[in-house]
């Protein structure tokens, strides 16, 4: 039996906003911890440094031996109020005591409906919502599949280049981020095609990134719906607003927009993935909002319930037709889950939504200069608190500098920050929505001398 030894602060309590390491890292109980790892615990897991995590508060995170980390990762932007918010924690408390579970597949309970009033409340577009409820994003894009597939009565797909969607087999499918995440795991689903995506930075291939719109949309066109599949074929296009794994690249507005037009005028459903950038991370409840458009489908996870497994589709309401029967789940929309989110979207609309907005401008005014400053910083882009730090060999031929990035991420572990990449070559920023200008402000201190450091070795 595992037993964890405590040492430095009470159970529960952080008292500090900023980092303070008390042993080198990995301390000797976080050592002990991954050795019993190594021998019980799955190998495809991937861990980018030795945290070994025991407690956490707000965007502050303690681990076994008592070192304490500033979090700029949130569990993959999973942590959206921060760690154990006081409000959510009562929320699940006080549900956890009433209700654990029901299955609402099978039966009714007065909060589930609530959420899914409450989502289809908050989601872009004027037709009446309908929401399914599930564990997680990749869950998620599973009913999206099965749903678009279902409402069109076609059996083909169109995503996009390094986009990543999830590791069940449909949205492995979609997924074309690594080349690890679908080795070995033999035939995916047929009928899936990949296209480019308008990456502002790069170009869609390679050159000219001012006209990443307009080749992506070419080839859409003109390469995939002449030469490859007929749209009439076509149940639906699923996009991330923002690519996570890929990059954190945003899709422009215009192409956003030129893509609904498309899809409307041929009939094809388009999935909005906001299981990373949406839930506030971007200064509004929804990427997609940035851009003004109403997909026809909303994936999300991750930040709905602060870190408690819950997934959705959000639809209109003339698109989830489907059949009693026709899809379910004996744990979505679990009471306890529901309730956090419940509490969750409480705080992003009265507080965090908006300072996710704020710090996000501060942000980026903070890193005006990098690009001039750094030869190593290629870009930095994103919305409110999903930004992307594209890590380079050199300004102008945008090299990618992997190990660069690589040595960044490491060593901001050493020094108490804790961020995790993002792509290729990127530093993924990810913060809970709580976070300050005084924390936001050290993070990036951090970055900066850490950059330095290695630019100058």
């Amino acid at each position: 039996m595992l037993e964890v030894k405590t040492e430095g602060t009470p159970q529960g309590i952080i008292d500090t906003k900023k980092p303070r390491l008390v042993t080198p890292l990995p301390g000797p109980e976080a050592r002990r911890i991954l050795n019993l790892d190594q021998r019980f615990v799955s190998p495809s897991y991937t861990r980018d440094y030795p945290l070994v995590a025991r407690t956490g508060r707000g965007a502050m995170v303690e681990d076994v031996d008592g070192n304490i980390f500033l979090d700029f990762a949130a569990g993959i932007a999973v942590c959206a109020t921060g760690h154990c918010h006081p409000e959510v924690v009562a929320a699940i408390q006080k549900q956890a005591a009433e209700l654990i579970h029901m299955s609402g597949t099978d039966f009714y309970y007065s909060r589930m409906v609530e959420l899914a009033e409450k989502l289809a409340s908050i989601a872009p577009g004027p037709e009446p919502k309908r929401v399914h409820f599930g564990n997680s994003g990749t869950e998620a894009v599973e009913a999206a599949i099965k749903l678009a597939k279902y409402h069109t009565k076609r059996d083909k797909l169109i995503a996009f280049r390094g986009s990543f969607h999830g590791r069940t087999m449909g949205a492995l499918s979609l997924t074309a981020s690594k080349a690890t995440q679908r080795k070995g795991f033999g035939t995916l689903l047929a009928g899936v095609f990949h296209m480019p995506y308008p990456d502002t930075y790069r170009g869609t291939y390679g050159v000219r990134p001012e006209n990443a719109t307009a080749d992506c949309l070419e080839y859409l066109e003109n390469e995939l719906f002449r030469r490859r599949v007929d749209p009439e074929e076509i149940a639906a296009i699923f996009i991330e607003p923002i690519q996570g794994e890929g990059g954190y690249v945003p899709a422009p507005a215009d192409f956003l927009q030129s893509l609904q037009r498309i899809c409307r005028k041929n009939g094809i459903l388009l999935v909005a993935d906001e299981v990373q950038c949406g839930m506030g991370r971007t200064g509004k409840f929804w990427a997609s909002e940035h851009a003004g458009i109403e997909p026809d489908i909303i994936c999300t996870a991750k930040g709905i319930a602060s870190g408690m497994p819950l997934g959705a589709i959000i639809a209109r309401a003339s698109v989830m037709d489907w059949k009693p029967g026709a899809h379910g789940s004996t744990f979505g929309g679990n009471p306890v889950c529901i309730a956090a989110s419940l509490a969750t979207i409480r705080l992003l609309e009265t507080q965090y939504i908006a300072n996710a907005a704020r710090m996000g401008d501060y942000i980026f005014k903070r890193t005006a200069d990098w690009r001039q400053k750094f030869r190593s910083v290629g870009d930095i882009r994103g919305r409110g608190l999903m930004i992307g730090i594209e890590i380079v060999r050199d300004r102008v031929t945008k090299e990618r500098a992997p190990e660069i990035r690589d040595q960044i991420v490491q060593r901001a572990f050493q020094m108490g920050l804790i961020v995790l990449p993002a792509g290729e070559n990127t530093l993924r920023i990810s913060p809970a929505l709580l976070i300050d200008e005084e924390q936001t402000g050290f993070a990036f201190d951090t970055l900066e001398s850490l950059i330095t450091t290695i630019e100058k070795a």
